[in-house]
Order: structure tokens, then C-alpha cells, then sequence
């Protein structure tokens, strides 16, 4: 009878450790390091999904910081500083046409338009393109799709770019602002919440957006090199799945409860003008409402830098998109 008792005992144990041991698999967490090419409310979906859990409920920590710029964004990817990078698509075909053995590729998309305002010095009743004829303009760096958007827009307006105003890309980035509020310049293109900020201080007025003007387009989308979506397929699964939850939720939620959830990102930045943002951005859609990066997107991204000047070559969608990721996340 002792030895069937032990056996009952064993058994016992056994069963009461099962629970343990699978839960002990579930909690497994996976460190996924994500390099953002700026910190930008346009990427406000990124941070809902951080802050709300959205990450954790798919087993993954997310280790985010801020690259600064796509080259830098870039070649954080390409030496394994970062395992993901959120930024423009178009570094993806820069990167390819240059021949890389290991080349990028975009996985989930999260901006649908350009996020760039254009701004006047002087508030006008009636805006009108053609009034930026014989203006200076200050864009922003040549060959990033800012500036390629930009164009873009003002050649549909029939304005040459290069002939019909005075264009100024010498300026840094981080100090564009700066210049035009310091007086260079008729008119800039600039980002949320620099171009709200500055049209609250009287010193820019607000009179057209390049998102609404340029259709949708990838503009900002999660990339991993080729290797590591091949080697880490559950974690660019979970990774897509994650951003698709905070996507339905930033789509079905308000602005008041996004600027709620996203305001610890953006400790300088007033809540009224955060408010006024997301509202901007909600509005004209720029939020991709799931991940998928599509063929026509795709497309028209390659038209846009065909006309700047800046397309290498035409890469096929097939080469630099994985879109079964968002296709299964959306599947589920």
C-alpha cells in the first residue's frame, strides 16, 4: 500500500505543479529594442499601445528611444542597436537600392498621410497656392519625404518648386522654427505641435495641410531587417498585433481620452495644444486605422519621390513589405 500511496502522492504533486510550470511559459517576456526617428504626437497610436498595456498582453517589452532623424534611425538598424525602427518608408529603398545583403523590410505601418502643415507669416481670409509664388519657402531636408511630399504637393498646384519659390534647405531640422519665427522666410512647412505652437504666439498662421493635400501614403511604418523577422517571427507577430489593438483604439476612442493616455510623452507640450493635435491629425486620418501596408500606398509613395528626383529605382512591394503579419493580426 506504501508504494501506492507514494504513487497517489507524486501524481498529486505533479498534477498541482502543471499550472505553475505553464504559467511560469506564459509570463516569458521578450525585449523588443524600437528606435522612433523623432517623438512626434503623429505617433500617438505607438504610445497608447505602450501605455495601455498593449505590448505586455502580448508578452513583449517594448525598450523605446528617440534616434533622431532617418539616417541616424537607420543606422541604428542596420549595427543592431535597435531591433525595430519607426520611420519614413521611403529609407527602406534607399537602403535596398544600395545594395544591402540583409535589406529592411516594412512590417506595420503606423502614419497613413504626411504629418506637415504649411505656415504663413501673414493670416490671409482666402488661401490660395498660387500665392506662394515668388515667396521664400523653407522645406525641409532634401531626400526625406517632408520635403518630397512638399513638392509633391506644390507641383499639383501647377508650382514649380525649383523656379517658382525662393526654396531654403539649408536649415537644420531642429532649428527651421526657429528661423521663420526669427523672421526668415514667407511661408514653412513644419510638424504638430510646432506649427500650432507658433500659430498661438502670433507668429505663423496655419493654412493648408500637406496630409490632406498628398493622399495616403506609408509614411511612417515599423521595419526590421530581413534576419531578424525571419529569426524572431512570434515577436514581429506579437510586436503587430499589439500596434493593431492601440490602433482600434485610438480610432474608436476620443481625443480628450487619447491626449489623456499619450500627455506623460509630451510633459512640455500644454494640454489644450496636445488636444488640438490629435484632433488635427484624427481629422484628416493620418493614423493608419490597421497595419497593413498596401500595393496602391505603396505605389504612390514611389510617385512621390519618382518626381523628387529621389527614387533610386522602382522596387516591387513583394521585395520590402511583409504584410502577413498585419494580415494575420487583422485575421484574429
Amino acid at each position: 500500500m506504501k508504494p501506492i500511496k507514494w504513487l497517489f502522492s507524486l501524481l498529486a504533486i505533479m498534477i498541482l505543479l502543471i499550472p505553475l510550470i505553464s504559467c511560469s511559459k506564459t509570463t516569458s517576456v521578450q525585449t523588443v529594442r524600437v528606435g522612433e526617428v523623432t517623438r512626434s504626437i503623429f505617433y500617438a497610436p505607438q504610445y497608447v499601445a505602450i501605455s495601455k498595456g498593449f505590448f505586455e498582453e502580448e508578452g513583449l517589452k517594448v525598450d523605446l528611444k528617440t534616434t533622431w532623424g532617418g539616417d541616424k534611425t537607420m543606422t541604428s538598424l542596420l549595427s543592431d542597436g535597435i531591433d525595430v525602427a519607426l520611420v519614413g518608408s521611403e529609407t527602406s529603398i534607399y537602403v535596398y537600392a544600395q545594395g544591402s545583403s540583409d535589406p529592411v523590410i516594412n512590417f506595420a505601418q503606423l502614419t497613413q498621410t504626411d504629418g506637415t502643415f504649411l505656415v504663413a507669416r501673414k493670416k490671409v481670409n482666402q488661401f490660395s497656392w498660387d500665392q506662394l509664388k515668388g515667396k521664400t519657402f523653407l522645406g525641409q531636408r532634401k531626400g526625406g519625404m517632408p520635403q518630397m511630399v512638399g513638392e509633391y504637393v506644390l507641383k499639383q498646384h501647377n508650382i514649380d518648386p525649383k523656379k517658382d519659390v525662393k526654396l531654403v534647405q539649408n536649415i537644420d531640422f531642429a532649428n527651421v522654427a526657429n528661423a521663420f519665427a526669427s523672421g526668415t522666410g514667407d511661408y514653412v512647412q513644419l510638424f504638430e505641435p510646432t506649427a500650432s505652437i507658433l500659430e498661438k504666439q502670433g507668429k505663423g498662421h496655419i493654412v493648408a495641410s500637406f496630409g490632406k493635400e498628398s493622399g495616403t501614403v506609408p509614411y511612417t511604418t515599423f521595419m526590421a531587417k530581413e534576419s531578424y523577422l525571419k529569426d524572431n517571427p512570434e515577436a514581429a507577430a506579437k510586436f503587430t498585433r499589439a500596434i493593431y489593438k492601440a490602433q482600434k483604439w485610438v480610432n474608436t476612442h476620443s481625443t480628450d481620452e487619447i491626449a489623456e493616455v499619450v500627455a506623460p510623452y509630451f510633459e512640455d507640450t500644454p494640454k489644450d495644444t496636445l488636444k488640438t493635435v490629435i484632433d488635427r491629425y484624427k481629422s484628416q486620418k493620418s493614423f493608419a486605422t490597421n497595419p497593413l501596408l498596401d500595393q496602391k500606398e505603396w505605389d504612390h509613395l514611389q510617385k512621390i519621390m519618382d518626381e523628387s528626383g529621389e527614387l533610386p529605382r522602382h522596387i516591387d512591394h513583394s521585395k520590402l513589405v511583409n504584410t502577413k503579419f498585419a494580415k494575420d493580426a487583422m485575421r484574429e
